[in-house]
């Protein structure tokens, strides 16, 4: 389906099941099709091959070439874009453009030794291309400008010192507005023409960073030629992440497509009079956020879909995919299409994580296998999000107030139904979450009147500490490595006071040493197995004195971790807590430390304690006394 080279030309498909005839246009047939009273020629002709697809083999035509389908129906005539086009161009521009002939063999990996991630070891940075970061040519932040692929080359080092190892893309297929978050995507197979460079001068200077980039990672160079195609600066972008050690996913919007259509799109592709949307061969009449459901119980339209998902594995080799609203799907009747497309990845790239976005009653039919349930690998959660933020915000009325620490307690457990601890995502802030207009980032919710006031600072490091604690996949949005404490919003133009402030890593105390923290508490999760393992037990050693423990632990094996939390305004001495063995415990980890970090006058525990195991506590076999810091937790270690 869609174009494709072979020796001497390109073949092209089209799936329009009701058409009456169809067409392909290039060259001066394309330019002419505008003009009133266009007929196209008999030689760009598409023949029905008997199962609603039309094909042609086109000479002569090859990398590069623009083209359109004309196609004639019952309720209309005209242009119709390819909805599996690799590539759309500039010039007509966008929605209005050609598709391009494009390749997946154009661009030369590099990344032949990359290995994704285990899935139990993730710790995912979500963010959106558009707003993340802008540079002009000499680094200056471009405020007001829609950020490019290419510009993640310039927080390549960043993400590797941050320690995380999975970036998770917001969607990043074509979409008609740049104010839509991206969920509105219709050219499915096109990367977001918003994000790509075009000029030469410019991408003359991105591929210079290109090149040093890999020069510094031992590998050979890239001409321009090769990342001048849209589609090749996400993949050099994806090849260079991976030479970094750091996995990539995108976000695919299945359930629905639009708004914004314009009559060259998907809709009503086979060109039926327009009135009735159950007539529009990818979709149904029926809506979500504005756009139409797919018809997932069309053949079809299920194999353009998860024909749509295995291309981004084999042309931009992703590492795992997050499946927006996947709610909608099955309630809609795409169940079993979730089903097929699930085990279809698998099939393709079994490393490749699967994260379902799933609201449904039953949070585990998302994971679990089928035919019972929808056969993906993980789901976004809610519970550690809303369990901690309840807590910032029961703490916020001071040390008299009430914190209800059992129910926080609870929302750090595995959810019922889910048999592995890293098949839940747990984040505190994401894209919908702290969007404009809905929730505020965590630093707000601590302390509104000071967002850079201690209790604004210890709380928030407290909250980050029980995410990296909690069992599960931890996930950071962008920004909250630094303490951003705004909502955030892409429209570039009339918010750019909502991008999130770069310059404050330079300019605000405060900001860096949150950084350090969060970059140091990422090292403390990779080089601890415990905190990545299965086991995990999370108590409230006292309501009242707001004091809750997690122990972490690799089934079978040990490993064992204790992380103690003090969500209370002041420090604690002589403190008990029961730990799961007797002997040395190492404090692995103190977040005093890193106020006005390095603290000098940091309450800890001068890096260890000892357990006595003839001294029962708190249900455990052993325990210690130790100090915690006001608004804040250590970490223990064997």
């Amino acid at each position: 389906m869609g174009a494709t080279t072979v020796p001497g030309g390109a073949t092209v498909r089209l799936w329009a099941p009701a058409a009456q005839r169809a067409y392909v246009l290039t060259g001066d047939a394309l330019r002419n099709a505008e003009q009133p009273g266009f007929v196209p020629n008999g030689d760009s002709t598409l023949f029905p091959l008997g199962d609603g697809t039309w094909s042609a083999f086109l000479p002569d035509v090859g990398e590069g070439t623009p083209y359109r389908f004309w196609v004639v129906g019952t309720g209309s005539t005209g242009l119709k874009r390819d909805p599996r086009a690799r590539e759309l161009g500039t010039v007509p521009a966008y929605p209005v453009c050609d598709c391009i002939v494009r390749t997946p063999q154009s661009y030369p990996w590099h990344d032949d030794g990359f290995r994704t991630p285990a899935f139990n070891d993730l710790a995912l940075y979500q963010l959106h291309i558009g707003t993340f970061y802008a540079v002009d040519a000499n680094g200056n932040d471009k405020r007001r400008s829609i950020g490019k692929f290419l510009d993640l080359l310039e927080r390549i080092d960043y993400f590797r010192e941050l320690g995380i190892n999975g970036l998770q893309l917001m969607p990043v297929q074509e979409y008609p507005s740049e104010t839509s978050r991206g969920y509105n995507g219709l050219d499915l197979y096109s990367p977001e023409i918003d994000y790509q460079v075009n000029d030469p001068q410019e991408l003359q200077r991105y591929l210079t960073k290109v090149n040093a980039l890999f020069a510094a990672r031992g590998q050979s160079p890239l001409t321009l030629d090769h990342i001048r195609p849209g589609p090749n600066q996400l993949k050099c972008v994806i090849d260079l992440l991976h030479l970094t050690g750091i996995s990539v996913l995108l976000d695919l919007v299945f359930n629905h497509a639009g708004p914004g259509f314009n009559d060259q799109c998907l809709k009503f592709v086979d060109r039926q009079p327009t009135g009735d949307d159950n007539r529009s061969a990818y979709f149904t009449d029926q809506t979500w956020a504005g756009g139409n459901v797919f018809a997932y119980w069309n053949e079809d339209v299920r194999a353009f879909l998860i024909e749509n998902a295995t291309q981004c594995i084999e042309e931009f080799h992703i590492d795992g995919i997050r499946y927006d609203e996947v709610t909608v799907i099955d309630t809609y009747g795409g169940g079993q299409f979730c089903q097929d497309l699930a085990e279809t990845i698998r099939w393709e790239k079994p490393q490749a994580i699967q994260i379902a976005e799933y609201w449904g009653d039953d949070r585990a039919t998302a994971i679990r296998p089928t035919p019972g349930g929808l056969g993906f690998d993980a789901a976004w959660s809610d519970r550690v999000r809303q369990g901690i933020r309840s807590a910032v915000s029961q703490a916020r009325g001071g040390r008299d107030a009430y914190v209800d620490m059992d129910a926080l307690a609870q929302s750090m457990t595995v959810p019922q139904g889910f048999d592995a601890a890293w098949k839940t995502v747990n984040m505190l802030e994401d894209h919908d979450t702290v969007f404009d207009g809905r929730q505020q980032r965590i630093a707000f919710l601590a302390d509104p009147n000071d967002r850079r006031s201690w209790y604004a600072r210890s709380r928030t490091r407290w909250a980050l500490g029980l995410l990296f604690a909690a069992p599960g996949i931890p996930q950071i949005f962008m920004g909250q490595e630094f303490l951003e404490d705004k909502q955030w919003s892409d429209d570039t133009i009339f918010h750019a006071d909502l991008l999130i402030w770069w310059d404050g890593l330079k300019t605000d105390r405060v900001m860096r040493d949150f950084n350090a923290f969060c970059r140091d508490l990422l090292h403390v999760r990779s080089t601890l197995p415990g905190l990545r393992g299965g086991g995990a037990h999370i108590w409230v050693v006292n309501e009242n004195d707001r004091v809750m423990a997690v122990h972490r632990w690799i089934d079978g094996v040990g490993c064992d971790v204790q992380l103690v939390y003090n969500l209370q305004e002041f420090n604690r001495y002589g403190y008990r807590i029961g730990f799961p063995s007797g002997g040395g415990w190492r404090e692995v980890f103190n977040s005093d430390f890193y106020d006005t970090y390095p603290n000098p006058n940091v309450c800890g525990n001068y890096g260890m304690v000892s357990a006595q195991d003839t001294f029962q506590w708190n249900g455990m076999p052993a325990s210690a006394v130790v100090t915690l810091p006001a608004n804040g937790f250590v970490i223990f270690a064997r």
